[in-house]
């Protein structure tokens, strides 16, 4: 029985009601011409009727002496898709406000564990002869490059398509297998080659280290503020998503000499330090963000799992400038890129883990209430597809990413690039982070501020 690699089962050990470790992503689409008023039900029920399973959407974790109390995966032979898949409607006028709320309750609540870790909702009554799907995957199973993925190669650029195909569907071309685990007998083998990696890791934690005492730009675990962003949180959640041209924030990137991540990070730093402002809120010092990385390197055959490595970005929040806030970014983020160059996977992932550890030991030991927070949230930027998708003849014209607040991070905000939009969502815990729709507000005028400086 193969144990579950290391980088799906720390998704699963910090799990709790407060703290539900799934992504999900919430999709709209626009009714094609002459659908009736069964469209969304022949769907759900053709959706349901799948025989043959992909095997990513059958795995659930399982552990018992035998694995020596390690967590391993199983694949479910009996597979029960009405549970995971769901037909609901919007209570009416079916706006927007309608679909957000009922998406916030149902990202606030747990996967169950007996079954595979995942559920879709397919949501009609949208105003505008629109529907919605949200579906949501636990973390250990599925990473947000893999999601996005996932949601690309199941849709077609076709309109006139009409195959139904749907992610948790077995795909006809046989895929390469990735190795998923490692027998509990080959553990003295990979601690060897561990402890290898972490011995030759020691010279880049010594410069990082020195980096970080002598350089803005360098950013270490434990260096960010307290802020009203950093405490304990509920299960119960709150999500906002808008979107905003890709060709705005490129020209943005080209004049700056900055990359696309450069700006989105920036445009979230100026509307964090408005929103800050407006609660009288926010630090002296400045805010520090985690910003997953892929560890991919261009495959395309990697459908689940994770493989992402953190940077610790200083967003300068206590620069008034937007310009100067930009460039302060770039730095950071070029000099967190720079300690990850020459390293292999697993040393990736263990510096990575050494930026995340304190978040880990929160669920036990709530660390966030005596020490400093390793950073102060999370922001994702996941790349998707450059051209209109589509389901069964429907336009997909919004693909929005939810991520997940932690234990000491009660806000998370996730970008995800398509059809030459980029895509924002917000994720923050109901009670800890107020009138969180006013972000929305901000990041649009941090990206007209920026335009102002650098256009």
């Amino acid at each position: 029985m193969a144990l579950m690699p290391l980088t799906d089962a720390m998704f699963l050990v910090p799990e709790t009601r407060e703290q539900p470790m799934h992504v999900g992503g919430l999709q709209l689409f626009d009714l094609p011409p002459g659908a009736g008023k069964g469209y969304l039900r022949e769907l759900y029920e053709r959706a349901v009727s799948v025989e043959d399973v992909a095997p990513v959407f059958r795995k659930r974790p399982h552990r018992s002496p035998l694995t020596l109390g390690q967590w391993t995966w199983q694949q479910d032979d009996e597979i029960d898709l009405e549970h995971h898949v769901r037909h609901s409607a919007l209570p009416e006028p079916g706006r927007v406000r309608e679909l957000f709320a009922l998406t916030s309750r149902l990202h606030g609540t747990l996967l169950d564990r007996k079954r595979p870790l995942w559920e879709s909702h397919l949501i009609e009554g949208l105003e505008g002869d629109r529907f919605a799907v949200y579906t949501k995957m636990h973390h250990a199973v599925m990473d947000g490059i893999s999601a996005m993925r996932t949601l690309t190669t199941s849709l077609s650029t076709d309109p006139d398509a009409r195959d139904v195909a749907v992610p948790w569907q077995a795909s006809e071309q046989p895929r390469r297998r990735r190795g998923v685990g490692r027998s509990p007998l080959a553990l003295p083998g990979l601690a060897a080659q561990l402890g290898l990696d972490a011995v030759t890791l020691l010279p880049t934690l010594v410069k990082l280290a020195n980096d970080g005492l002598t350089s803005q730009a360098t950013v270490l675990p434990l260096q960010a503020p307290r802020s009203m962003l950093n405490v304990a949180i509920t299960g119960s959640r709150r999500f906002a998503a808008e979107s905003w041209s890709l060709a705005r924030i490129k020209a943005v990137a080209r004049g700056a000499d900055a990359t696309v991540n450069d700006v989105v990070l920036a445009m979230c730093s100026g509307a964090l330090r408005a929103y800050l402002l407006e609660l009288d809120a926010l630090p002296e010092a400045p805010l520090v963000a985690m910003t997953p990385v892929s560890l991919r390197k261009g495959q395309t055959d990697e459908q689940s799992g994770n493989a992402v490595g953190v940077i610790l970005c200083n967003l300068a929040t206590d620069v008034q400038h937007p310009g100067a806030r930009l460039v302060a970014i770039r730095s950071s983020m070029l000099s967190g890129k720079r300690a990850l160059q020459g390293l292999s996977q697993n040393q990736v992932s263990a510096l990575s883990l050494v930026a995340v550890a304190p978040l880990l030991l929160n669920s036990v030991m709530a660390l966030h209430k005596v020490s400093p927070p390793p950073f102060n949230l999370v922001i994702s930027n996941v790349p998707g597809s450059p051209d209109p998708l589509y389901w069964n003849g429907a336009r997909m014209t919004g693909a929005y990413p939810l991520s997940i607040p932690l234990d000491g991070q009660a806000l998370n905000i996730t970008l995800a690039s398509y059809d030459g939009q980029v895509h924002v969502g917000i994720v923050g815990c109901r009670r800890s982070v107020p009138r969180l729709q006013r972000l929305l507000v901000h990041l649009e005028e941090s990206l007209a501020a920026l335009e102002d400086v650098v256009l």
